[in-house]
């Protein structure tokens, strides 16, 4: 998946879609992806809100004249090609498929939450209801069907673009070379197969 930060308005459509799509508990802070808006403060220091999608929460407010510059990054299962997440699993139910994307078999996981702890980009939650670890599949069930993750397919303003990362031809395969790509926590070695596109340094 590839995602521009220009393009990002923090809307939000992403994350309703995806809570939508895959059943995600309605309580505010279990997500799928989320996005976070980055405040770049005049003292340099940085201020960093996870989208609230309405819901009631406090938070520090940031005077208009203390702000140099702000952006929204949408953030989700990186989708690493070295998951720590699947090392961890102690019984399997972590596994990359053959086109690689990091599913769940939630018939094994017994809900030790080493995969959660393992994530570096905090991608995981245990599941409420079910008690198993939960996290973005890129929609697999979708994409098995030929369609886009729910997130791309409602984004506004085509800030999340997806595809075969191997075709030069597919919309992905314009993305990676028509722009300079970053990844989240690159010296961590997972090898993210989320793309992005105008990072700022400030993100982490």
């Amino acid at each position: 998946m590839g995602i521009d930060i220009d393009k990002c308005i923090g809307c939000a459509r992403c994350m309703q879609a995806c809570k939508t799509e895959n059943d995600v508990p309605g309580y505010p802070f279990y997500f799928r992806t989320w996005v976070e808006r980055y405040v770049i403060k005049v003292d340099k220091s940085v201020a960093v809100n996870t989208i609230n999608m309405g819901f009631d929460e406090s938070r520090d407010v940031i005077l208009e004249k203390d702000v140099m510059r702000s952006f929204f990054v949408p953030k989700l299962c990186n989708q690493c090609d070295h998951p720590p997440c699947v090392q961890v699993c102690p019984v399997g139910a972590t596994f990359k498929t053959d086109d690689g994307v990091i599913l769940v078999d939630d018939k094994r996981c017994i809900g030790c939450r080493y995969c959660i702890q393992a994530c570096p980009y905090g991608a995981r939650y245990l599941h409420p209801e079910t008690r198993v670890a939960d996290k973005c599949t890129f929609c697999y069930h979708r994409l098995v069907r030929g369609l886009l993750p729910a997130c791309v397919e409602v984004c506004p303003k085509q800030a999340r673009v997806f595809g075969d990362m191997k075709s030069i031809a597919s919309p992905l395969g314009r993305f990676i070379r028509m722009n300079k790509l970053h990844v989240l926590k690159p010296s961590l070695n997972t090898d993210p197969k989320v793309l992005y596109a105008n990072l700022d340094g400030e993100v982490n």
